[in-house]
């Protein structure tokens, strides 16, 4: 059973996994996922772009993700993430959005400035501070952005 009284969900096994993960991993699986639009394979090459590091650097990271569990990667091919590394990405969504939206709407910080906030505090956002934020926002289905936030069973919310 989780911390409410409901039943355990798969996802609670990866939310325990994120805040034990560097914040270095988090972006690198996070950006792979956005790259990839969820599922494509990623080139090394455009991974070490939108980190704004080197491709060896991105080579490396990738390398320990593949040792990790959260990618596999083919030389010359590109790099995915696996269920794990899946799941893991989603979660850091899921904590970023749902932080913006926070920042935006309670505490009302500019839309201009949620973003980079929101970047500090993903990495740290525990669970039940994650639960009583969605809770006090009423669940909501998309950030101020516009852009989906991951359902707290990791899921995409239905399009509006």
């Amino acid at each position: 059973m989780c911390a409410g009284g409901g039943r355990t969900t798969g996802r609670s096994r990866y939310a325990r996994w994120v805040p034990r993960l560097t914040e270095a991993i988090q972006d690198y699986v996070r950006e792979i996922y956005k790259l990839g639009d969820g599922g494509q394979r990623v080139s090394t090459t455009a991974l070490a772009h939108r980190q704004g590091v080197t491709a060896a650097s991105a080579s490396a990271m990738v390398k320990k993700l593949a040792a990790l569990g959260l990618a596999e990667h083919a030389p010359y091919r590109g790099v995915w993430l696996t269920e794990d590394g899946t799941r893991v990405a989603l979660e850091v969504i899921r904590h970023h959005r749902l932080l913006e939206l926070y920042l935006a709407e309670t505490l009302g910080i500019p839309i201009d400035n949620v973003h980079a906030e929101a970047d500090k505090l993903e990495h740290v956002l525990s669970e039940e501070l994650e639960a009583r934020i969605d809770q006090a926002l009423g669940y909501p289905t998309h950030d101020p952005h516009g852009d989906p936030i991951p359902t707290q069973d990791l899921k995409w919310p239905a399009a509006r």
